[in-house]
């Protein structure tokens, strides 16, 4: 990278550690709302600390520089996740006293909205620190990249790049300048939290746990303010409001943008949207009914507790109703499975993202007619548009290398002295951003908390890697993105 580069890179981390450091202003005020004012300090000293960096990082003023190559913005985009974790973690040592290691861990789950942590007794927790995790899961879904793309253009810089490091959506543009795309998904953004927050309260939830839950559901993420996680609400109104929350934060939110320009027909004909919402209810259907023959719920019950889990996994949301590895064998291998599925490219779901299996069902079915028909002239089509090579051959590239990272991960974690159980699932559930996995120990009724440090950090870069769709972090590491 240039100088002048470095230089932009360095100010426009520091815009974000500004960003960051006012952010910490929000837990302080639910500190004094909750007479907790002990607990001031620790936001305090964490917000200030964050401040002072991110003017050093600022300097006096704006670099020359007018616009960043690509490889810059993939290092911006890596480097952005790594230093706003690093002070986001603060407040969670000073107010909990826990190591730097479990901060860093949570924290990082909380960014990639990944939802697996090492915290216990959350029913007893700090107001602070419970709303604090939560802002984590809401800026790391989309608020803060959101902000990034409103920010970068007044930079002169290409927001909208940026963004497509940081997702998978390869739609079409849904207005033509980035800014203003960027603040119709707030908006949006801001708008379903807020929905969902006054649904979850209506039902049943406190107004701090419905503005908690609706963060963490919208953004896919995870945490809640349980132990218990769902499960400590009974009511079934509670449950079905959860289901609709993340499937709303799993669809293209770019697809909402054009829905509000006019075009009213965007979601429901969007071949994606539509492949996604089929998976979920005929799978919650499916093992609602096998889980009502084996159980003692009744069918309504069945689906209900089914619906809740299968869409957290596969919106890689992580919230749960239950311990559904007490189902038995047959349950817990398919929820392993689901836990690849993902939500809908451009949303703020992780996993494989559910048009990658489309395409790869469409590239199937035409080699299959290919070897019917040899002399046939098969055209590849996905949601209406031709599946050219770079789409296949970015499939491929990414599908391969998303199935080595969670091997090698699951490799490592073994060697550390893990069962393969724990392993193989934490290194799939934290590359798919998923948060709990399967087992006695990191399953849906249990914790990261007892995993030695050297894991904790091994499933952090499984978390960033997955966050980042693995080839924007793996393009650095390779010598031809540092020359000139």
């Amino acid at each position: 990278m240039s100088l002048a580069a470095m230089r932009l890179v360095g100010f426009i981390l520091g815009v974000f550690l500004i960003t960051l450091a006012v952010s910490m202003v929000i837990p302080m005020v639910t500190l004094v709302v909750y007479e907790r004012v002990d607990e001031l300090g620790a936001f305090l000293w964490s917000s200030l600390i964050t401040l002072i960096c991110g003017l050093a990082l600022i300097g006096r003023r704006r670099p020359d520089a007018s616009q960043l190559r690509p490889r810059d913005m993939y290092f911006l985009t890596t480097a952005s996740w790594v230093v706003v974790c690093t002070f986001a973690a603060l407040p969670m040592v000073f107010i909990h006293h826990i190591s730097y290691t479990d901060a860093f861990f949570e924290t990082m789950s909380g960014i990639t909205t990944t939802g697996s942590t090492v915290l216990t007794g959350l029913d007893t927790a700090s107001p602070g620190l419970l709303i604090w995790r939560s802002m984590l899961h809401w800026l790391g879904g989309i608020g803060f990249i959101g902000m990034a793309v409103a920010i970068l253009p007044l930079l002169r810089v290409g927001g909208m790049r940026l963004f497509q490091t940081e997702s998978s959506d390869w739609s079409e543009k849904v207005t033509p300048r980035s800014h203003v795309a960027a603040k119709y998904i707030l908006v949006l953004y801001l708008g379903l939290t807020g929905a969902g927050a006054l649904a979850l309260w209506l039902v049943g939830m406190t107004p701090f746990e419905a503005i908690n839950h609706a963060m963490s559901l919208i953004s896919t993420g995870g945490f809640s303010t349980s132990d218990s996680s769902l499960g400590h609400w009974t009511q079934p109104a509670i449950h079905w409001v959860a289901v609709v929350v993340m499937i709303l934060g799993s669809l293209p939110f770019t697809l909402y943008v054009a829905t509000l320009r006019g075009n009213r027909r965007a979601l429901l004909m969007d071949h994606q949207v539509r492949g996604f919402l089929g998976f979920l209810t005929v799978t919650s259907l499916a093992v609602g009914t096998w889980l009502c023959f084996h159980s003692e719920y009744d069918w309504w019950d069945a689906v209900r507790i089914v619906a809740v889990n299968v869409t957290s996994v596969v919106t890689t949301t992580g919230i749960a109703v239950g311990d559904y590895t007490l189902w038995g064998s047959f349950a817990v291998l398919l929820f392993f499975y689901l836990t690849f599925v993902g939500g809908c490219s451009g949303s703020t779901a992780g996993g494989l993202k559910i048009f990658r299996f489309q395409v790869a069902a469409a590239l199937l079915v035409s080699n299959l007619k290919q070897l019917i028909h040899p002399r046939a002239v098969i055209q590849k089509k996905y949601n209406g548009h031709p599946i050219d090579e770079e789409i296949v051959r970015s499939l491929l590239t990414f599908s391969f290398f998303f199935t080595i990272t969670i091997a090698l991960i699951a490799l490592g974690l073994a060697l550390i002295g893990l069962d393969w159980t724990t392993a193989l699932s934490g290194a799939a559930t934290a590359v798919c951003n998923v948060g709990p996995g399967v087992g006695t120990i990191i399953g849906p009724a249990g914790n990261f908390s007892s995993l030695p440090d050297a894991a904790k950090w091994l499933l952090t870069i499984g978390m960033l890697l997955g966050r980042l769709e693995i080839l924007t972090v793996l393009v650095m590491v390779t010598p031809v993105f540092w020359r000139y």
